[in-house]
């Protein structure tokens, strides 16, 4: 018998034997195609009521007041706002990497926008990013960027898709600095913000930072600003956490 066998059939010490088999079910774990099970999806607002974990906010900046007597209330599964306009439906927790689902309804001037990655101050706008949620009918002037599905001022979709005054569904991806979303089932972001250095400006004209120097994590929200008495309305929000 040779020298090899012998040494596999002597006895092991305790200490080799635990070190050996935590390798051995590594090995075998890799050689079976053994993965980390995706994440699970879970709800943003699964209560009826006033949402838990999110705070309302000023639309110009998540540091400030909203205006008297605004609130968000979700009713029969349903999200939307009460009161005056002008405001932000904040996360408190802070995220990363995520994949996001939701639906969303807009009156004949409706505006509304979901905000990722965002700082807890400023206008998710320009400090964050902010993919927009509107009907052309809010602003005829609107560029292509600042209407539904563009990353306001700064990315246009790839294909406006909105059906005005109909449920719409989102379906966003934000990995490292990867953005992929689709719209109605099509496809209308799907780039590198690394890539992106145009500088915008903000509404009083000053310059802000290029999607590629914006925040990769931060705080998620939605927000109201529709004219006419209209409010967005938002159902089946869920969320997926990848990092």
């Amino acid at each position: 018998m040779g020298a090899f066998a012998l040494a596999i059939l002597a006895p092991m010490k305790p200490s080799a034997l635990a070190l050996l088999l935590p390798l051995t079910l590594l090995l075998a774990c890799a050689s079976r195609g053994v993965t980390r099970p995706e994440p699970e999806w879970r709800p943003l607002f699964p209560e009826e009521g006033v949402p838990t974990g999110w705070r309302v906010t000023a639309w110009k900046d998540l540091a400030l007041a909203p205006p008297e007597g605004s609130q968000w209330v979700v009713e029969d599964g349903v999200l939307t706002s009460r009161g005056a306009r002008g405001t932000w439906l904040v996360s408190e927790a802070e995220y990363g990497d995520l994949e996001l689902e939701y639906e969303f309804l807009l009156g004949p001037r409706g505006n509304s926008g979901l905000a990722l990655r965002t700082p807890p101050a400023g206008d998710p706008a320009f400090d964050g990013l902010e993919m927009q949620m509107a009907d052309l009918r809010y602003n005829p002037e609107a560029r292509p960027s600042e209407l539904t599905g563009g990353l306001y001022r700064a990315l246009a979709p790839l294909e406006q898709v909105y059906r005005p005054e109909s449920w719409n569904r989102v379906r966003l991806r934000l990995e490292g600095s990867r953005i992929h979303c689709r719209l109605n089932g099509t496809l209308i972001l799907d780039h590198d913000l690394a890539e992106q250095l145009t500088i915008v400006q903000r509404h009083d004209g000053t310059d802000c930072l290029p999607l590629a120097d914006r925040p990769r994590r931060g705080h998620l929200g939605f927000q109201e600003l529709s004219r006419g008495g209209d409010h967005v309305r938002i159902r089946g929000a869920r969320i997926r956490v990848l990092d």
